[in-house]
């Protein structure tokens, strides 16, 4: 790939991901400290970030007294920061974990322990759903990991995940507020989701639940899942029913969404006009399956090539992968190797698909790829190694692929998560 658009796709994935740093909006969001205590609440892979900040914003700009601030951050493994008098506790994603586990405990504990005086401070961004895991009564852990991988491999979108997982938790879709009920409970949020949905994100844990055991069920259904029959049963059982609207545990609540996909992509954007591109946006909110998408890009990529235009194609969203071989990739990667196929020959062409976060699907470590880089060229080199990208796609094999050809985009944790990026750039060259 020629360096400079490859340093140029490297620096609109950094200015996306700089946009949506706790750092950059967190400080002037925190409430004011209450008379009584700050529990601190955190989840997801921003929870140790988002922790580090509030907790020196409260200890060192707001002068209170170390003994007035508890509470816990639990993030996946290898995104935990160093923190002062919150305790920090890495866990499994998206598969959960016996750490997730003792630290949702933790966590309800601390929350139940709320008076009216105190101040539950809880800390949302994408990843909380694996983080925070709390079986309903008469599901075990082993159910739950069963359940997560199922709708994993089954292609389900985030959102029909989630409202299974929110019918099958101590702790998702309200059930957080109702445990720090009375205290007052202000939830600050970095969305992950398409639509940013509170009761979406994080699997909304301090919010009203739309969402019905009946739709949990029929999430099942439809992707014709086999799940335990622990798991049958809680789903049919009313007790397990989230909380919903006008529930007076809500009275004291506050939901605040504080860093948006829609925000880093406007940040990129402004990038992509800065360095002389036009840009061509197709929203922060791209559903689908990931090589389905790629082929829709790149029949825009070469029409707008066609033009004489020179252009930036920049897209956000959570893409889908329904797997059918046993390789290893994730959306970011299976979309680059999809793109990669499409545009075989194609010159003046160049793209990066990454996650926010810094890993984009994985086996669960701080060191899995956030995506890939791709280019008219990427299946010439392959074939020149002895690498069929075709093969490799139809095994879901993408790490592999881009590994061998050293284009995947590795830029460790990130310590946040506003869901992908994907920018295909059409040059002269």
């Amino acid at each position: 790939m020629n360096d400079r658009l490859r340093g140029f796709l490297v620096s609109l994935y950094r200015t996306a991901v700089d946009a949506a740093h706790p750092a950059t909006f967190l400080p002037t969001r925190l409430p004011a400290p209450p008379a009584g205590r700050i529990i601190m609440l955190a989840a997801g892979k921003a929870a140790g970030s988002m922790a580090e900040i509030a907790e020196h914003y409260y200890l060192n700009k707001q002068g209170v007294p170390a003994e007035r601030l508890c509470g816990l951050a639990v993030a996946r493994h290898g995104y935990g920061r160093p923190l002062q008098r919150i305790e920090m506790i890495e866990a499994g994603h998206p598969i959960p974990d016996a750490a997730g586990l003792a630290a949702t405990e933790k966590a309800l504990a601390l929350a139940d322990g709320g008076t009216p005086n105190d101040l539950v401070l809880v800390l949302i961004s994408g990843g909380a759903s694996a983080n925070w895991i709390a079986p309903a009564s008469g599901i075990s852990f082993e159910d739950k990991q069963s359940v997560t991988r199922a709708l994993l491999r089954s292609g389900a979108h985030i959102g029909e995940i989630n409202t299974v997982r929110k019918h099958l938790s101590r702790i998702k879709g309200g059930r957080l507020a109702r445990h720090a009920y009375p205290a007052r409970v202000v939830t600050i949020a970095i969305s992950d989701v398409p639509g940013d949905d509170p009761a979406v994100i994080g699997s909304g844990p301090t919010v009203p639940d739309p969402t019905t055991l009946a739709d949990a069920r029929a999430v099942i259904a439809k992707y014709k899942l086999d799940v335990p029959a622990a798991v049958t049963r809680a789903l049919n059982d009313a007790a397990n029913e989230s909380p919903k609207p006008g529930d007076p545990v809500f009275a004291a609540s506050e939901f605040h969404l504080a860093a948006r996909p829609a925000d880093s992509f406007a940040a990129a954007e402004k990038a992509v006009r800065a360095a002389g591109y036009e840009c061509v946006s197709l929203g922060a909110d791209v559903e689908g399956e990931a090589r389905e998408v790629a082929n829709e890009h790149a029949r825009l990529a070469q029409s707008l090539r066609a033009q004489g235009r020179r252009a930036v194609i920049l897209s956000g969203g959570e893409l889908t992968v329904t797997i059918r071989g046993h390789g290893r990739g994730g959306p970011n990667q299976e979309y680059a190797l999809a793109l990669a196929i499409a545009l075989a020959g194609v010159p003046g062409v160049a793209a990066v698909a990454g996650d926010t976060d810094g890993t984009d699907g994985g086996g669960g470590s701080a060191t899995d790829p956030a995506g890939a880089f791709a280019d008219g060229d990427t299946a010439t080199r392959a074939q020149a190694l002895g690498l069929d990208p075709a093969a490799f796609l139809a095994d879901n094999n993408s790490t592999a692929f881009f590994s061998a050809l050293g284009d995947l985009l590795e830029p460790g944790p990130t310590y946040t998560n506003v869901n992908d990026l994907r920018a295909i750039v059409v040059d002269s060259l």
